[in-house]
């Protein structure tokens, strides 16, 4: 069994009980916007999830910084969890824009900046899980992705200002907007349940990949008892 604490069960009802609040403010709490209808509610999956990958590769980052100064098998395994719960949420990031832009753009992908940015985000990221995987010396793998988790993280600023830079489809920021929050009092407040319970699933994700980490490395080592007992 994994060896979860009590504070991580905590997290991990506090994010279930966050989630389900989450969902009632998107789908009863918050008006249907008058131009989009209905379909715009995936606002309130999808932006989160586009803030929580944001949040899981800044700490990729920031880890991966930490290993390389101390070397500490905590701050590798939290990059790892990071890097693998980073991933998924983005795939889901992308899946959900799909939905979104289908019936409002009349298609499932444009190769628009943000796009296009995103898209290359998902490869560094599953560029650096194969890094990880293809190479056999656990230290050597550590620091290759340590590497690469830095180099990689320039790309999230670049998809963050995209729809600055270049012309997309994409709308320009509502929420981080020069004015402030371009939104109605009740969709903004749907959206900020919706960010917090989204990150707090990002924490219990991470809490139990780091759980299952630190089981591979009892296995590892008991392992290595084992054979220099053979020996």
């Amino acid at each position: 069994m994994l060896r979860l604490g009590r504070s991580d069960t905590i997290l991990g009802y506090t994010a279930l009980a966050a989630m389900l609040a989450a969902l009632f403010a998107a789908l009863v709490y918050a008006p249907t916007e008058r131009v989009q209808g209905t379909v715009q509610r995936i606002f309130y999956i999808h932006v989160p999830l586009a803030w929580v990958s944001y949040l899981a590769f800044f700490v990729v980052f920031v880890a991966s910084i930490a290993y390389l100064r101390t070397r500490s098998t905590w701050w590798d395994a939290l990059a790892r969890s990071s890097a693998e719960v980073g991933l998924l949420l983005t795939t889901l990031m992308l899946i959900s824009g799909s939905l979104w832009a289908r019936p409002i753009w009349g298609t499932w992908w444009s190769w628009d900046a943000r796009l296009t940015t995103t898209l290359i985000l998902w490869f560094i990221y599953l560029g650096y899980l194969m890094l990880r995987s293809s190479v056999t010396d656990e230290g050597k793998a550590a620091r290759y992705a340590a590497v690469l988790g830095i180099v990689g993280f320039v790309d999230v600023p670049i998809v963050h200002q995209s729809v600055v830079w270049w012309r997309t489809l994409h709308p320009d920021p509502v929420v981080l907007a020069s004015g402030g929050p371009a939104l109605p009092g009740s969709m903004l407040a749907a959206l900020l349940v919706s960010l917090l319970a989204f990150t707090l699933l990002y924490a219990f994700l991470v809490r139990v990949r780091m759980a299952v980490e630190a089981e591979r490395g009892d296995v590892r080592l008991l392992r290595r008892r084992v054979l220099e007992g053979a020996a």
